[in-house]
């Protein structure tokens, strides 16, 4: 009988600790909190500085950084203008877990997906924003792995 009653104590907390970590992820989607999960360790980040071109459409001829995909433009755009973005979870705080990214205090990333043509899922790519006003760009095309910084003109 004890058995009985510690095996449904067992799933019973399971059940538990699942419906928390939803409720946690609810709740991190109302405050603009996310949390990142980890990636492999020994991975470094890798800064290259590019310019990119302003979000006015008369400076479209400038080249994006060639690291960059074309559908990154529409990422900063949607950035420039404060949306409306595709996914509910572009904007919210990017946590820095793995401290690949200089580190500021909790609220000074954002992160934003850059779209991957084919896919019917946000992908890995994705562009990071730091500062408010934006003051950096970081761009990762490997869910944070690595990641590249570029400037845009103001």
């Amino acid at each position: 009988m004890l058995k009985k009653y510690g095996w449904i104590a067992l799933i019973a907390a399971f059940l538990l600790v699942f419906w928390l970590d939803q409720q946690s992820a609810i709740q991190d989607q109302h405050t603009g909190v996310q949390t990142i999960p980890a990636s492999q360790p020994g991975t470094k980040n890798l800064p290259a500085t590019a310019s990119l071109p302003t979000h006015d459409a008369s400076h479209s001829s400038k080249p994006s950084p060639d690291f960059l995909p074309a559908e990154a433009k529409t990422s900063l755009d949607l950035i420039a203008r404060g949306g409306p973005f595709p996914h509910r979870q572009d904007g919210v705080v990017f946590q820095n877990r793995e401290q690949r990214l200089p580190k500021k205090p909790r609220g000074y990333y954002h992160e934003y997906t850059v779209e991957t043509p084919g896919l019917n899922h946000r992908g890995a790519r994705r562009i990071i924003t730091g500062g408010t006003p934006v003051a950096i760009y970081y761009y990762t095309d490997d869910h944070y792995d690595s990641f590249r910084e570029f400037e845009v003109q103001p």
